[in-house]
């Protein structure tokens, strides 16, 4: 095995023979001599095994130089290594991040991907037969400085002032100033931030991706970053962090008390007690060092021609022109000045944001220019917004005349400098609590106004947000069981002994699948398998394979319920009539095709050819089109192999008589969701399938083909849970849960299912 493991770290120098020299990173180059040379290093980033046709198996790490350290900036001291054959598999399988490797065996090359990742500008590649890896596994690696190791992970953080350049780390740090991402001229966006710590050293980040969502979700200084795998690097005299190979970020609202939740777009990242209580350690450090942003301006406080940062929700927005998007927001305060408001037509304005004369000043016209257009124009009305380094503008409107009071308008000017730019505030965020006040404060009085202003009031409950749990109070949930039994919390159910059934009163915290139509399922009754719905991209391979394989088949069919057979032409002009009472087999269509007919004819069976006999297709497709309705056989449990019909004594071709005929398995249509349940005690994971017909007073069936039906649990979803809304905003729904246990790879889970309740209420938001 080309891998060998060393139980210490001195026993890698006596690994390889005595005549090795050991040889640094920094100093390799492309005319180095690589024969009896080796190289020792920490794995800073391990890629997965590839395969490829050459070589079989390549894997892809970054190693740094760990005992060597170099003076001078310039030189790199992490570098890429590519690992090929059997040596890439033993590699993967044990070697991990963390590690410390010492190679041997090695060629240098020119390293393609320097511009991108900023690491060596050459490579090493290991394929040869001499090719050999000595580790020792280290869980942490300590720097000589005092760094905050996690013994949970294999992760160390060092503080801001031990930095040293030329160096993959990982830190924390207190945001003490940040820019939005910008597009570069190339394919990645960049976006840039400050950082401090307790050693009190302040340092710049640089971050690129080409994806946004992976730049770090930063709201307002003070806020807390953590960033793993950065390349430090000297940048006018000072330390800065760069992104590189494997980088990856999290963020944290910095406020005292809040909960430490992590913002990230990842999948998957490490956050134990240790990284808590480093989260702890600089809220209260940054809260000591006022190093907490200032609170944003209400419109109330805006003055002609400051700049300040403000937290609103937006209700309409309009496209000017190209360079231009105007934003109509409120906070629930009114503005101490006139404001200016900006006409659009009204088919070019997405929202509505009309109000009465009194309340005109709550609504700031915000004109957004240049490279924030893009971020604007994706914004859906309704959602919390924040604007960093918003201008306060005098102007006065085209039909005033000279001797008029200047109007107020607000703009966001192009570029990133001093930080301008807006994003997106999650609902359920602490900094939005203040607004959220305000804007339910405003909805009560505006319900006392509702006499005399109804007109605004029906504007100002548009958005969700404004209104709470008023929207949904015509809307709840019953149980429908005959269980005398007493409610019981959430916590409750959870430490209960399945089986039980118990009532809860909760609120739907997420669902799953946000998608709505992929809650459509197939079911088996026979074997209880439960599939996805394939889709038509699916289907018409199906068909598609189908034309390609079959031959001109001597049975064409179209059988009656009086087991008459008449002869159908496939290959030109199609007549069918008379065809409401009959089963008709089709050969040699495409899907579309198919649909087209089965609009207008009941139970057509797409086959194929197989020696001069019809056959049904994969049942990856459907077996029966009947109108604008598919049904699917069960591939395992199907007995039909030749279409021979069993039809004596079949009145009439519906769907199941056809599947008994055709001896297919008729799976059935189900809809499942899983809802995510909170009260005051906790969370708890629910399923609704058995029951979820009679919940949202559809068939499963008619989902599948009716746009009504879909609608209806489209509604029914967004009143439990509005776009948008907060925990506060929901409705509580009175539940019956029934708690079962499954096996599933010998273990045994529970398992907890929501019955007997069903829907009720006006489904439709008032307007």
């Amino acid at each position: 095995m080309p891998v060998h493991m060393v139980k210490c770290a001195s026993d890698l120098d006596i690994s390889v023979p005595p005549h090795f020299q050991l040889i640094s990173v920094s100093s390799l180059s492309l005319t180095s001599d690589c024969v009896h040379k080796s190289v020792k290093g920490k794995v800073v980033h391990k890629g997965p095994v590839v395969s490829c046709r050459q070589t079989d198996h390549l894997i892809k790490a970054v190693i740094q130089d760990k005992d060597t350290q170099s003076s001078d900036p310039s030189q790199h001291t992490s570098i890429n290594v590519i690992i090929f054959g059997t040596l890439a598999k033993d590699f993967s399988q044990a070697v991990n991040q963390g590690d410390i490797v010492l190679l041997s065996g090695f060629t240098i090359s020119k390293s393609p991907t320097e511009q991108t990742d900023r690491l060596h500008p050459c490579l090493l590649e290991m394929s040869s037969t001499d090719a050999c890896v000595y580790v020792y596994s280290s869980n942490v690696f300590v720097s000589s400085g005092p760094a905050v190791a996690s013994s949970e992970s294999r992760y160390t953080y060092l503080p801001l002032n031990e930095l040293k350049p030329n160096r993959i780390v990982n830190v924390y740090g207190v945001v003490t100033f940040f820019k939005h991402p910008f597009p570069t001229k190339g394919t990645d966006y960049c976006s840039t931030l400050k950082i401090t710590d307790q050693s009190n050293a302040k340092v710049c980040c640089t971050i690129f991706s080409e994806k946004l969502e992976d730049h770090p979700k930063i709201f307002r200084i003070g806020d807390i970053v953590r960033l793993h795998r950065v390349k430090t690097q000297m940048f006018n005299g000072s330390i800065t962090l760069l992104t590189t190979l494997g980088w990856s970020v999290i963020t944290f609202d910095g406020m005292i008390d809040s909960p430490i939740e992590p913002r990230t777009s990842s999948k998957t990242f490490h956050f134990g007690e240790a990284d808590k209580c480093a989260v702890e350690a600089l809220r209260q450090w940054a809260a000591s060092q006022l190093l907490a942003n200032e609170p944003t301006v209400p419109l109330s406080s805006v003055q002609p021609r400051m700049f300040f940062d403000l937290t609103c929700q937006l209700l309409a927005k309009a496209s000017m022109d190209t360079r231009c998007v105007l934003l109509k927001v409120w906070d629930g305060t009114a503005c101490a000045h006139p404001l200016l408001n900006v006409t659009v037509a009204p088919d070019a304005l997405e929202g509505d944001a009309s109000s009465s004369q009194e309340r005109e000043n709550m609504i700031a016209n915000i004109l957004v220019y240049d490279n924030h257009v893009e971020g604007a124009s994706k914004l859906k009305p309704g959602v919390f917004l924040r604007l960093y380094n918003l201008h306060a503008v005098t102007q006065r409107a085209p039909e005033q005349s000279a001797d008029c009071a200047s109007l107020l308008s607000f703009h966001l000017h192009s570029g990133t400098s001093y930080g301008k730019g807006l994003c997106v505030l999650p609902s359920e965020s602490p900094e939005l609590q203040p607004l959220k006040r305000r804007l339910e404060s405003y909805a009560a009085v505006a319900h006392e106004d509702e006499v005399n202003d109804a007109t605004l009031l029906d504007v100002w409950c548009t958005p969700p947000e404004a209104l709470g749990e008023a929207v949904n109070k015509d809307f709840y949930t019953v149980r429908t069981c005959g269980h005398g039994l007493q409610q019981v919390s959430l916590a409750h159910v959870k430490k209960s002994t399945a089986p039980v059934v118990c009532h809860v009163r909760a609120k739907v915290k997420s669902y799953q699948p946000q998608n709505l139509y992929q809650c459509l399922k197939l079911f088996c009754p026979q074997c209880t398998k439960l599939v996805e719905v394939p889709n038509d991209e699916v289907i018409a391979r199906v068909f598609e394979d189908a034309l390609r394989v079959s031959q001109p088949c001597s049975e064409h069919w179209a059988v009656t319920s009086t087991v008459d057979c008449i002869s159908m032409h496939m290959s030109g002009e199609m007549v069918l009539s008379n065809t409401h009472m009959q089963l008709l087999f089709l050969q040699g269509v495409t899907l579309d095709e198919m649909c087209m007919i089965s609009t207008a004819h009941s139970n057509m069976v797409p086959v194929r050819s197989d020696d001069g006999r019809m056959r049904l297709l994969d049942f990856s497709a459907p077996f029966l089109f009947s109108k604008d309705k598919r049904y699917y056989g069960c591939k395992q449990c199907s007995r039909s192999t030749f279409v021979e019909p069993e039809v004596s004594e079949v009145e009439t071709w519906d769907e199941y008589n056809v599947a008994k005929a055709l001896g297919v398995q008729l799976m059935q249509y189900a809809l499942l969701m899983k809802f995510e349940l909170e009260d005051e005690t906790g969370t708890l994971e629910a399923f609704i399938w058995e029951d979820a017909e009679r919940f949202f007073h559809v068939t499963a069936a008619d989902a599948s083909a009716c746009q009504d039906s879909q609608d209806k649990v489209q509604i029914t979803m967004d009143r439990l849970h509005p776009p948008g809304s907060s925990m506060a905003e929901r409705p509580w729904l009175d539940l019956c849960l029934s708690a079962y246990t499954v096996e599933e790879n010998g273990k045994t889970q529970v398992c907890y299912q929501i019955t007997n309740t069903e829907a009720r209420g006006n489904l439709y938001t008032p307007q």
